[in-house]
């Protein structure tokens, strides 16, 4: 004991920027390695360890006068290894199955790795610590607002659409909100979303949610009231044919099926809504159409053509968006490792010239004529005369 507390005084005599863990002396040792690396948020440095299972990584934070007892706790009589970085120097200590402790050391320079630690904590909009209702319902937060470790992906996959909404809701000074959630299912994000408008960004917003599912609307309902969510309430109701009287200012979709999204695409340019905001899902039209001649080295292939088919779906969807008016662009929503349904359709309300939608148009049909397809959203806009 007494001598790998020397050698880890040893190793710590220089600032340290990432250490490793490895090479568990039995099969009872919980973790298979453990990482502890040097982080940095609001000129402030700590500690994020991170403990890797079999099917699992388990992420905790600590500072950095906590190190060398972590350290000595998690390797005592559970490890055989040891590698340390700091700037300059790289260290190894290896324990032999007698316990004798061996320690080398290397010069070197680690800037590249330096680099990487030191990167900043990311500034979500939605803050752990925060105590938002739905995050903590959803098992994203514990009831201490603390990311829960096996859920910090949807962590960033919610932030990372709050983030996409915010960057456009920050170009104008909303006073209030109509906004319409199509498809809302089980809600957690619409209610993440009302209360980023609500809470963060001070905005009077009135929301609906719809969806087909009559147990979740009341549930929903249910949840809405319990919160205090005053203007948030959901209604039994489909994409197609849904009818709403009054203004509509942002329209969002996520994962509505096929043409459920044009649907709702197309009741959001009939409302003449300021934004939209959709993430399409299962784009099976284009794939049960898709027919050419010159090209059909996208057909020949299953996989080929049905990826194929979705990016075409999406893209004539916003081209469409532009022939009537909407500054459109198409971004990654999550990373595709996560989903392959990772592509986010962005549009706000804008003064486009007459020659970018005309053009915007043109590639439309040219898609149509050259791959033999009939997009829903293109009949709808041609049947209301929009293009």
């Amino acid at each position: 004991m007494e001598e790998l507390k020397k050698a880890i005084d040893k190793i710590f005599s220089e600032e340290i920027i990432k250490i490793v863990i490895s090479n568990k002396m039995n099969k009872e040792v919980k973790y298979n390695k453990i990482n502890f690396i040097l982080k940095e948020k609001d000129n402030s440095k700590y500690y994020q360890i991170e403990k890797f299972t079999d099917k699992q990584v388990f992420h905790e934070n600590i500072h950095i006068e906590k190190l060398r007892e972590k350290i000595i706790k998690y390797i005592e009589n559970n490890y055989k290894q040891l590698s340390a970085w700091s700037n300059t120097t790289t260290f190894d200590l290896k324990i032999s199955k007698k316990g004798k402790i061996f320690l080398s050391n290397k010069k070197g320079n680690n800037e590249k790795l330096v680099n990487k630690s030191h990167n900043k904590e990311k500034n979500y909009i939605l803050k752990e610590g925060m105590i938002i209702e739905p995050l903590i319902d959803l098992g994203v937060f514990t009831k201490e607002g603390k990311v829960i470790n096996s859920k910090y992906d949807k962590y960033k996959q919610i932030n990372r659409f709050v983030e996409i909404i915010d960057d456009e809701i920050k170009k104008n000074h909303y006073k209030e909100l109509t906004i319409l959630d199509f498809g809302c299912g089980k809600s957690y994000l619409t209610f993440v979303l009302y209360y980023y408008f609500v809470k963060i960004k001070k905005i009077n917003v009135k929301m609906i949610g719809l969806d087909l599912k009559e147990d979740v609307i009341k549930k929903c309902n249910e949840i809405a009231r319990r919160y205090r969510y005053d203007n948030l309430h959901f209604e039994l109701g489909d994409i197609n044919g849904f009818k709403y009287n009054n203004k509509v200012d942002m329209v969002i979709t996520l994962h509505a099926c096929d043409t459920a999204t044009d649907y709702a695409l197309y009741n959001a340019i009939k409302w003449n809504s300021k934004m939209i905001f959709s993430v399409p899902c299962c784009q099976h039209e284009f794939n049960s159409q898709i027919n050419t001649d010159s090209l059909s080295i996208l057909t020949k292939y299953g996989i080929i053509q049905e990826r194929v088919s979705a990016l075409m779906t999406d893209s004539v969807r916003a081209n469409l968006l532009e022939c009537v008016g909407y500054k459109t662009q198409l971004l990654e929503f999550i990373d595709i490792a996560h989903s392959p349904k990772n592509i986010l359709i962005r549009a706000s309300k804008s003064n486009m010239s007459n020659n970018k939608k005309e053009k915007a148009l043109l590639e439309v049909k040219n898609l149509m004529e050259e791959f033999n397809v009939s997009p829903t959203l293109f009949k709808l806009l041609e049947n209301d005369k929009l293009v």
